[in-house]
């Protein structure tokens, strides 16, 4: 039965999105709009699997004009750029925005985000490119930033809460070094029409933070996803191999047992020990690991070429 809901409820979003881009999207527009998209395919097949990093880079630097110029196109807000399958494109749950989030693979086994808020205000473009600021925050856990100070991720889930202040809540992976890999729970808003990151609605014990930084070895997989049925954010809680190796995050790794920010009051507080038992199957399937999807997207044009 439950199984059958959720078929029903894809199908349903799946067609109202249609529904979305065939009213707003004149047959000119669309005509506009798709050589655009066509590029924008190409450009990020590159920027994730040629294998030179100035290649990755210039073909980065090539999409983000090719966006820009998409969405100056009078409605590109309707327009979902589907093919483009080397992004996270995410629409508010209440379709007042949508975030663009992607990454380049640097040299040194680092990484560098890129992305963009476009406000729906119909004709009119809103948009707010986001800077990866990650080396410069000290304390991200506790920094509040604008979109010119971001802290840097692929966002592949949007929360909508409702509280005082309406905020949005984005779960992101973040590739970091050679070592270590990055999670995070993410605070959305808007102040003045323009997107804020951060906000003290992250409870753990007697602290608050205003986001939530998780790390743990690159080799690991962590659980990091949203349970709505629940109001409940589920992951992995990590730790360290060995005592010895306390604080030394590279090495973390989940240690099959799972932790949680329950929503009460408008704010996430958190909850230990969960028994996974009572946690619903998801309902929608979280995106690989990014940097495992490129080795793998990288392995099959290798397969090709051969």
């Amino acid at each position: 039965m439950r199984k059958a809901w959720l078929f029903f409820t894809f199908i349903f979003q799946f067609f109202a999105c249609w529904l979305f881009a065939q009213k707003y999207n004149t047959p000119d527009q669309l005509n506009q709009l798709r050589p655009f998209q066509d590029s924008l395919k190409r450009l990020g097949l590159q920027m994730v699997n040629n294998q030179s990093d100035v290649e990755r880079k210039n073909a980065n630097y090539q999409f983000i004009r090719t966006l820009v110029g998409a969405l100056k196109v009078p409605n590109s807000y309707a327009f979902n750029f589907d093919s483009v399958k080397t992004i996270s494109n995410l629409r508010s749950p209440d379709n007042k925005f949508r975030i663009m989030t992607w990454f380049v693979l640097n040299e040194d086994g680092s990484y560098r985000f890129y992305g963009a808020v476009q406000l729906n205000t119909g004709n009119k473009l809103a948009l707010f490119p986001l800077e990866d600021y990650s080396p410069f925050l000290k304390n991200p856990a506790d920094s509040v930033t604008d979109y010119r100070k971001w802290y840097g991720a692929e966002y592949y889930k949007i929360v909508q809460v409702n509280a005082s202040t309406p905020y949005y809540v984005l779960l992101g992976w973040k590739g970091n070094t050679v070592k270590s890999t990055k999670k995070i729970i993410e605070a959305l808003w808007f102040k003045d029409g323009k997107p804020v990151f951060g906000l003290p609605v992250f409870t753990t014990g007697t602290t608050t933070h205003q986001r939530v930084v998780f790390e743990y070895n690159r080799q690991a997989s962590m659980l990091l996803r949203h349970v709505p049925e629940q109001n409940l954010i589920v992951f992995d809680h990590l730790s360290p191999p060995d005592s010895k190796m306390k604080g030394q995050l590279s090495m973390y790794g989940p240690d099959l047992t799972y932790d949680g920010f329950k929503l009460i009051n408008g704010k996430w507080v958190l909850k230990e020990n969960l028994d996974m038992r009572n946690i619903p199957a998801p309902s929608d399937i979280d995106i690989p690991d990014p940097k495992q999807q490129a080795v793998k997207d990288r392995n099959q044009i290798k397969v090709r070429k051969n």
